[in-house]
């Protein structure tokens, strides 16, 4: 026998002689009647500190307690014991794509939601992709028939169909048609300032909130205040409502559907914001409650390329597909790296300093900052997006308590879920973490298991619905997928692509 089948035992002994069992990695994506996470210390979600030892009693998919002390496990309970460990909120992600296929290359759907779960991801905001594909993967998230986080659907208003820009009825007829075909809120780009009016006005009728990924356009963060934008995602359009001239301040020749223009002058823009200005516009948003998702990961291999093509995660967990569209090709959106230079970065470094300044005076100004990843361009893989995120969250100034929370009950109350996700505690759907380690000290412990990353992979387990997924597992079976697909990628039928690319 093996010393680790002697330390699992001994373990396990006091439990077995009670009557009770501890949980084991066999028993991964299995409901249990009664699970006891005990002498845990727990980081709830509301901004306050660890508190422990705590027990946490989940029965079916719901916490029924979280009690002071190490807990007194009843005879089949099935126990995790988390001494020494750190239990936090199922992470959501507010700012994710449902995806299959890369550049027409097939990806089986469980890499990306096994990834996700790996991660400690349990809720994800899909913000465009294929709907009629993503509810029939939602129902069965909802089901428990695959493994996967759970998933609230955000299709784009203005694709599938597209709604004549000019014609009332058209737009709202629209945004019914979301509704009644299943959204959970509905996401919106470029758009005129009449149209906007009158699609958030329906959309507030039918009880659909809104992610506005601003682009260069029209509208701004002006407008979303003044109509009542859920949330804006990433940052075009803030500084766009400040400009000190108006207008933005581009070459002649900028094509803005040219990417490598676009996303290179796009690294200018706070600078050319008033800086007055753009208090006035934060306080604005905080008043207006329009939340802010920055995605601050998205954009970082514009202020570091080399950093981002040789990440460490590439080795084990870049599926092929994703390698294929990462590379710089302009068919391919968001792979711009065409002729990429250290002024180019130079200009983004000044940008992401004077972005995380105005995402950190927002959270000071009383704004509801969420976290979402974007993940699927921009060298970001899935999962690993989200936690570098928040790496850049707290280097933006955020301490970790608050990015926890950013992550968890800021992400479930811009949905409109606080009230069920978010949090540990009592009558909470149970979306949980057991990390083996603290993530207060080190939010690398995260990342899923990588070798030559020692922090990586301290996720013991991700509890999703009252389910337990052994995270170690599913981080070994996304590593398997990737080395299989790897032997033989094939094109699929591009007509068959699925899902609306971000502009951005």
């Amino acid at each position: 026998m093996t010393r680790s089948y002697f330390s699992t035992l001994i373990v396990a002994l006091p439990l077995l002689l009670a009557g009770q069992t501890a949980l084991t990695q066999a028993e991964s994506g299995q409901r249990q009647a009664r699970i006891l996470v005990t002498n845990a210390l727990v980081v709830d979600g509301s901004g306050t500190p660890a508190n422990g030892p705590r027990t946490i009693v989940i029965e079916g998919n719901r916490i029924v307690s979280v009690t002071p002390g190490s807990g007194r496990p009843l005879a089949g309970d099935k126990v995790i014991d988390a001494k020494g460990k750190y239990v936090l909120p199922g992470l959501i992600n507010l700012h994710g794509h449902i995806q299959d296929e890369r550049a027409g290359y097939p990806m089986r759907q469980d890499y990306e939601f096994k990834v996700w779960l790996a991660a400690g991801i349990t809720s994800v905001r899909d913000v465009g992709s294929n709907f009629e594909k993503s509810k029939l993967w939602r129902e069965q998230s909802e089901k428990n028939t695959v493994i996967a986080p759970r998933l609230f659907l955000y299709p784009v208003w203005g694709l599938n169909p597209a709604p004549s820009a000019a014609n009332e009825s058209a737009i709202r007829a629209r945004v019914k048609l979301l509704k009644a075909t299943g959204a959970d809120g509905m996401k919106f780009f470029d758009i005129s300032d009449w149209a906007m009016r009158i699609m958030q006005d329906e959309a507030h009728a039918q009880g659909l909130r809104t992610a506005h990924h601003v682009a260069v356009s029209e509208t701004n963060a002006l407008h979303d205040i003044k109509y009542g934008t859920t949330s804006i995602e990433h940052w075009y359009g803030i500084p766009d409502a400040a400009l000190k001239d108006g207008v933005q301040n581009f070459p002649p020749a900028f094509n803005h559907q040219y990417e490598v223009d676009r996303f290179r002058y796009a690294g200018h823009l706070f600078r050319q914001a008033d800086p007055v200005k753009l208090g006035q516009v934060l306080d604005g948003m905080v008043k207006a409650g329009v939340a802010w998702s920055p995605t601050l990961n998205i954009y970082e291999a514009a202020r570091d390329l080399l950093r981002y093509q040789t990440q460490p995660f590439f080795k084990e967990y870049l599926h092929p597909a994703l390698e294929k569209f990462f590379a710089p090709d302009p068919n391919n959106h968001g792979s711009f790296f065409l002729n990429w230079t250290s002024s180019d970065e130079a200009e983004w470094r000044q940008n992401y300093r004077l972005w995380m300044d105005a995402v950190r005076d927002f959270g000071r100004r009383g704004g509801l900052i969420g976290v979402g990843e974007d993940a699927g361009f921009i060298y970001n893989l899935y999962g690993f997006g989200l936690i570098r995120g928040m790496e850049l969250l707290q280097e933006a100034g955020f301490h970790p308590l608050q990015v926890i929370t950013q992550a968890t009950s800021n992400n479930a109350r811009i949905m409109g879920k606080e009230t069920e996700l978010g949090y540990v505690r009592a009558g909470y759907l149970a979306d949980l973490l057991v990390v083996d380690g603290n993530p207060l000290a080190d939010f690398r412990i995260l990342y899923p298991k990588t070798e030559g990353v020692p922090q990586s992979g301290k996720i013991e387990w991700t509890i999703k619905d009252g389910i337990p997924y052994h995270a170690p597992t599913l981080s070994a079976e996304v590593r398997k997928i990737v080395q299989e697909d790897r032997k033989n990628p094939q094109p699929q039928n591009l007509n068959s692509r699925a899902g609306a690319e971000e502009a951005h």
